[in-house]
């Protein structure tokens, strides 16, 4: 029983360590950047299936998001009083700030030998700049860094051909708030109108008993600079990068038509190198309701 024990610490029967150290040593990793009020935490389920898979996965908290992030002042008060009154902390935020933090978990991938950059959502416009800084910097004999973004970043004149859902605001945001935040959403709101659009918007398919979990972890603000900030791509660099877009087919904060809008876009802004297109079914938050599915895409 002894050798066992020993043989146990030594990685012979433990069921941590071995797994660690080949994950470690995998070939390919992906680096996932979250969307809007969202966090690395949401990406758990998904790197636990790529780990069973054989890959590795890196998630990154973007400036202001995640435990070390703020919430309104008492959010968790009665009547949350901080909600609507005060500037958002995430006001003074930068998208190149938020491109910085990509590209500092990028950087700790480059023992891999193929690495991927999964953004959502609104993480598309901070994981483009990263990859378009990173583009063609890495030295030979390695191979040459792959990114994959699942979504594209906002385009400077993207066209609103096709209708979106979007949230109701909980309560109508004073003047002073419009200029520091972009919408006050608010995951906490005990308005079960709002509860249910908040579902019906971002986790329609997400299983219900489940719902109110994945609710309770989302965040109030997002920096201003993420969505209004335009993103300047070129062919050189960020074109030259492979690229895949995994389009879901029921979502209803993006809908498909809007998907195929920015994909048809990005396509004609750089014509040498189209976006890959692979459709998955569901909504907008396939980690959430799927993400064994989504793995499995990833590594398609």
């Amino acid at each position: 029983m002894a050798g066992r024990d020993r043989a146990a610490w030594d990685g012979g029967y433990e069921p941590h360590r071995a797994p660690a150290r080949q994950l470690a040593r995998a070939r390919t990793a992906f680096v996932f950047v979250h969307g809007a009020w969202h966090s690395s935490a949401q990406w758990a389920a998904t790197l636990r299936e790529l780990a069973r898979l054989g890959a590795a996965g890196y998630a990154v908290d973007l400036p202001g998001h995640g435990l070390d992030g703020p919430l309104p002042g008492g959010n968790l008060l009665p009547g949350q009083p901080g909600l609507l009154t005060e500037k958002s902390p995430l006001a003074s935020g930068t998208m190149d700030e938020c491109a910085e933090a990509v590209l500092e978990t990028l950087r700790l991938t480059r023992h891999h030998n193929r690495v991927f950059l999964v953004a959502h959502s609104a993480g598309g416009g901070p994981a483009a700049l990263a990859a378009r800084a990173g583009a063609g910097t890495r030295r030979r004999p390695r191979p040459p860094l792959r990114l994959r973004p699942r979504l594209p970043p906002p385009l400077p004149r993207l066209r609103r051909g096709a209708r979106e859902r979007h949230l109701p605001r909980p309560l109508p945001p004073s003047r002073r708030l419009r200029r520091t935040r972009r919408r006050t959403d608010n995951p906490l709101s005990p308005d079960p109108a709002y509860v249910e659009a908040l579902r019906l918007t971002y986790h329609q398919d997400t299983p219900p008993d489940r719902f109110a979990r994945w609710r309770a972890a989302l965040g109030t603000d997002v920096p201003l600079a993420v969505p209004s900030t335009p993103v300047t791509l070129t062919a050189a660099r960020w074109g030259s990068i492979p690229r895949t877009f995994l389009r879901c087919a029921d979502v209803q904060a993006l809908t498909p038509a809007v998907q195929d809008l920015m994909i048809a876009e990005t396509d004609r802004a750089v014509l040498a190198r189209p976006f890959t297109v692979r459709t998955l079914p569901g909504g907008h938050s396939p980690f959430a309701a799927r993400p064994a599915e989504l793995a499995a895409a990833l590594l398609a």
